[in-house]
């Protein structure tokens, strides 16, 4: 039969762990303490007197500064930071900056060494024996001035690290009878006596300091091996990541497949069930969706009988059922489908959120036929026999993930958690693709560090020591989880007892008692030690614990119990800070920020229990790790509530993806969609040729006259003129056997002019282009020209072009329905300049292809795909029924941007294109180019996103006015969004730019929908692209055509993913051609002249 211990509702806001009861929260009742606010530490107020203290040789007088405490010196060494030693009873400095004298025998008074002297001799030598001690190595024998009359170990600036050895914990001096002659611990024989030569008593040749204060050096780790530390710690967090060494791995970075934290909208009901040592926890929770700051939660405690943890695997989680099945019965549950989580404390190989195989066994499970087999589906599978078909698992856990998501609220994300309990594990949110064990391109994911294991590899020995290796021995697993033993809390009151042992077995403290008690393990317990360390009550504590133990302490055996107690402590909470520094480094450089805020969830009995823990964990993470910014955030109920959380944003995503997958379907083209396209592009080219069938294409396949490539023996120099928009180009081409050089000079047009009279435009161009032959120097030559005119043209010849209409702004009149190369040969006559010979009138694309044709004799396909998009290609003059003749071939220019308008397309428009289209001027034309090039792309992102925020699935449905402005989401963003490597906290700037308040997840959609869009036009220019070089195949009869393509365009060119996406959709699609790319410089430019040089080449034959 099941027994539960209580099943009552909590109140709202109550912290979960309280037995249902619903008791305040607090130290007492296990609820979590607030943290305290930082204030400036004691040595940092002292800095300012400290670095530049007035010069003295004597005593200090009234007027001098306050003397701080021992303990309030900082102990990490580090530039203007130092002072792990402090001379006393010293004569005057000789350096530039003196410090103060050390004060008589009047009162307990100290100075700290000022910044020029700490870093000296002194302080070296503390680093040298400090290095020996943690060896188990003797210190060198010292002068009697560095006595231990004269030396003091100085802790860490909250007073929790070693005081003044020589003091004792209220701070009056020690006298010298109080020292007792002892020997170190690493200089005993075999019969463990203590050689004279290493007594205190003996100054020519004993330890620079006592035991004690050896043993506090020996736990005392300065910062700059912190530093060491956290360094190591991220190597081997590298290390983990990768899926080369992940298997060599001490640190093993495992995958949770938790790709996002809690925003606040999550709502529904929620069901836990958490296998526990002793008993299983099963737990409801129900979420309004309005920031979730006050769960209604509902929990029930089963006691599970003590064969069934050796039992069979069966038998553990069809008990496991039945508790869940209970636990509803008991609460009245309706019958409606409730998502559950599974918190299951044991290694896993987790492959998906709700998959995971048990790797092994552990804190005495061992139950059969479980390992290696999903445990997700061994507990379904228990849950079905149950009928609770309602009820489906959805998400396995561990603590640590639960205290990241509890900790998680409405606006502030927490990203990071620690657990520092008994025992103790990280995880963070790391950049997805960085977890390549995980296999996720983008976004990000949350990565279960299992940190314990840290310096299982040795990477730790340096700062073991003896204590900590008698503890390791003793352990059920010695050699393994060695940072775990360094920080857990399971161990801590392990160290002490050693360290006490070994203190009292030298008779440095606990003289007269019957120490055989402390060589029993355990019979120091953390608490025990938390308690003591305690500033209040800590020497009582001390005492009632030492004479619990049968113990007769005197009162400097309790404070220096206390300073151990604090050295353990601290030095646990030192070496947390150094890893969460690593973690928050990583996270930092990972997504490449100057400086980095962020929320730390931590779950543990050491930051609840001891009120310095957070603090030294906090300064410490502050000074390794000074260019990130975190808040500590105590966690309630990791494994619960936080396990409900995971359920609850795994939900919300799962819908949300549903929401996303509906909306973009219509944008991803499959391949059968995309040769229908091919075959469609293919009908109208064939159209187009035809004489009689030209009218009715949508592609008017024109002829450009041009009727060869360059094949490399053109020679001579030829002007060409660029004329596209408000400014043109004048340029010089000569054509050399050792290649193409060039001069150009840009002149502007004035709107006057643009807008005036065809005379005084054309005559302004003659006017730019006699000035340009000056200055070259060119005046008394007759150049051939090839002219790049950037405007609709009915071509009939190849120096031949009828104006069809202006755009650009220009609307000159008297030139519509005029041949240009006429007007501006009748310009040149105007002005009298008779030097000039206009051979051919080209456009953009055909002076792409040309010009690429220089460089690859195959080049025989020009494309441009930048603000609007065309493509031209060499057809045979046998299949160009506009034009007489059928010898050879000749460059067609498709204008293939206007496909589709008869509407052949049409299916392929989605309710995005068509919103794009109807606010553009020329609704209903070009609507091919309205799908695919730069000016419009933007704009389709721009109404996606739109849409997603009314499904509320973007920007959590708030409203962005900014949005709603036309062309505020420029193609550009596209390329830069999409860029391989680049954090989503650089997509969240871009985003931030246009006044978008993106998280992490919505940076991770809006690029989704960037790469949809952008994928989809390179997709549609493969298909147009693949009919034409498939009809080339074939009007040349070969099994496989090779040849190779002139690119020209921003989008091109810019954007990071466009070609390679158009050449993979391009082999798919024409399998029996091998098309090369070659991206062109200069078509407008070059490309013209090269047009003129063929046409001069060929007027010599």
């Amino acid at each position: 039969m099941l027994r539960g211990r209580g099943a009552r509702p909590l109140p709202r806001g109550a912290p979960i762990g309280q037995g249902g009861a619903g008791g305040a929260a607090g130290p007492a009742n296990g609820g979590a303490r607030r943290p305290r606010a930082l204030m400036l530490l004691p040595w940092q107020r002292q800095r300012r007197w400290q670095r530049f203290p007035p010069r003295r040789t004597g005593r200090p007088s009234a007027s001098d500064p306050p003397s701080p405490s021992a303990t309030d010196a900082p102990a990490m060494d580090s530039p203007g930071r130092r002072g792990a030693l402090s001379r006393l009873g010293r004569g005057p400095r000789t350096s530039r900056e003196h410090s103060p004298a050390a004060p008589s025998s009047d009162g307990p008074s100290r100075w700290a060494l000022g910044p020029e002297e700490r870093g000296r001799p002194a302080l070296k030598r503390w680093r040298r024996d400090a290095g020996r001690a943690r060896q188990g190595q003797p210190p060198p024998s010292v002068a009697p001035e560095d006595s231990p009359d004269s030396i003091a170990v100085v802790g860490h600036s909250c007073p929790l690290y070693p005081r003044l050895l020589c003091r004792d914990c209220s701070g009056r001096t020690l006298q010298r009878d109080d020292a007792v002659e002892t020997a170190a611990p690493w200089s005993r024989d075999a019969e463990g006596r203590s050689p004279v030569s290493h007594q205190l008593g003996h100054r020519s040749d004993g330890p620079c300091c006592t035991p004690v204060q050896r043993a506090l050096l020996a736990l005392t780790i300065p910062l700059e091996t912190l530093q060491v530390v956290k360094g190591r710690m991220l190597q081997a967090m590298r290390k983990g990541l990768s899926r080369q060494m992940h298997a060599q791995a001490n640190v093993r970075m495992l995958p949770t497949y938790i790709c996002s934290v809690p925003d606040g909208t999550e709502k529904g009901d929620l069901l836990v069930v958490e296998l526990c040592q002793s008993h299983v926890r099963t737990l409801r929770m129900t979420l309004s969706g309005y920031g979730n700051q006050s769960p209604e939660v509902m929990y029930k405690i089963f006691d599970m009988p003590g064969d069934i943890k050796q039992g069979k695997g069966e038998a553990l989680f069809d008990f496991i059922a039945q508790c869940v099945r209970q636990f509803l019965a008991g609460i009245s549950s309706p019958q409606q489908r409730l998502p559950l989580g599974f918190v299951f404390p044991f290694s896993c190989r987790q492959m998906g959120l709700d998959k995971a195989e048990l790797i092994c066994w552990s804190k005495g499970f061992s139950c059969s036929d479980v390992e290696g087999k999903d445990v997700v589906e061994l507990l379904q599978s228990a849950i079905n026999k149950q009928e609770l078909c309602h009820v489906d698992v959805v998400a396995l856990m561990n603590d640590t993930v639960g205290t990241m998501m509890t900790c998680s609220t409405e606006g502030e994300p927490c990203e990071v958690a620690l657990v520092m309990g008994t025992s103790t594990n990280s995880c963070f949110m790391a950049e997805a693709q960085q977890v390549e064990m995980a296999g996720k391109a983008s976004g990000q994911m949350c990565v279960n560090t299992e940190w314990g294991c840290f310096g299982d590899d040795g990477s730790l020995s340096d700062i073991l020591t003896p204590y900590d290796q008698r503890v390791d021995q003793e352990s059920a697993n010695p050699g393994e989880k060695r940072f775990e033993k360094l920080v857990g809390s399971l161990y801590l009151g392990e160290i002490v007892r050693h360290v006490l042992t070994a203190l009292a077995a030298e008779k440095a403290l606990l003289i007269g008692s019957n120490i055989d008690v402390l060589r029993t393990k355990d019979v120091l317990k953390t608490q025990h030690v938390l308690e003591i360390s305690n500033n209040e009550e800590g020497m009582a504590m001390a005492r009632s614990a030492l004479e619990t133990l049968g113990l007769q302490p005197s009162e400097q055996d309790c404070c220096r119990v206390q300073q151990i107690c604090r050295a353990v402590v601290s030095r646990a909470a030192a070496l947390g800070a150094a890893g969460l520094a690593a973690i928050l480094s990583h996270m930092r450089q990972s997504r490449e920020l100057e400086q980095m805020v962020v929320n730390v969830g931590v779950d543990s009995k050491l930051y609840r229990g001891h009120s310095r823990f957070g603090e030294i964990l906090q300064s410490v993470t502050g000074l390794l790790a000074p260019e990130c910014r975190a808040t500590l955030l105590p966690s309630v109920d990791g494994t619960g509530r936080g396990a409900a959380m995971v359920t609850a944003v795994a939900l919300r995503l799962a819908a949300q993806r549903r929401e996303v997958e509906q909306l973009l379907a219509p944008l991803r083209l499959s391949h059968a969609d995309l040769e229908r396209v091919q075959v469609l592009m293919r009908r109208e080219m064939e159209l187009g040729l035809g004489r009689e069938s030209n009218a009715n294409s949508s592609v008017r396949m024109l002829p450009t006259y041009v009727r060869s490539t360059p094949d490399g023996t053109e020679r001579g120099e030829f002007l060409a003129l660029d004329l596209g928009g408000t400014n043109f180009r004048v340029l010089v081409v000569r054509v050399a056997q050792d290649g193409i050089h060039m001069a150009s000079e840009i002149y502007v047009i004035p709107t006057t002019v643009m807008q005036g009279t065809g005379e005084a435009l054309f005559d302004h161009i003659i006017e730019c282009i006699m000035d340009f032959q000056l200055k070259q120097n060119l005046m008394d030559q007759v150049l051939p020209l090839g002219f790049t005119f950037s405007f609709p043209c009915q071509q009939l010849g190849l120096d031949k072009a009828v104006l069809l209409s202006w755009t650009k702004g220009f609307s000159a009149s008297g030139c519509v329905g005029q041949d240009v190369v006429h007007l501006l040969r009748e310009a040149a006559q105007r002005k009298q300049h008779l030097g000039l010979k206009v051979v051919a009138v080209v456009n953009d694309t055909v002076g792409t292809m040309m010009s690429c044709g220089y460089e690859d004799p195959k080049c025989e396909i020009g494309l441009i795909v930048g603000t609007g998009t065309n493509a031209c290609y060499m057809e045979e003059m046998e299949n160009v029924g506009t034009v007489e003749g059928e010898q050879g071939r000749m460059c067609i220019n498709m204008e293939w941007g206007a496909f589709g308008d008869n509407g052949c397309l049409d299916d392929f428009f989605t309710n995005f294109d068509r919103l794009v289209d109807e606010k553009t001027i020329n609704m209903g034309k070009q609507r091919f180019e309205k799908l695919i090039s730069g000016m419009y792309l933007g704009e389709i992102v721009r109404h996606v996103l739109l849409a997603l925020v009314e499904k509320q699935v973007l920007f959590r449905g708030k409203p962005c006015p900014k949005l709603q402005t036309r062309d505020i989401f420029q193609t550009k963003f596209l390329s830069t969004i999409e860029t391989d490597g680049l954090a989503l906290q650089k997509v969240r700037a871009i985003l931030q730019d246009l006044d978008l308040q993106a998280s992490f997840e919505d940076s991770i959609l809006v690029r989704e929908v960037c790469q949809t869009v952008s994928l989809r036009a390179a997709q549609l220019c493969a298909a147009g692209l693949a009919a034409v070089v498939e009809k080339m195949r074939e009007n040349r009869g070969l099994a496989r055509l090779s040849v190779t393509v002139g690119v020209d365009g921003t989008l091109y060119k810019m954007h990071p993913h466009f070609s390679q996406n158009l050449q993979k959709m391009l082999r798919d699609l024409a399998p029996n051609c091998t098309v090369t790319l070659l991206q062109s410089e200069d078509g407008s430019g070059k490309g013209a002249a090269l047009v003129a040089a063929v046409a001069w080449r060929e007027a010599e034959l």
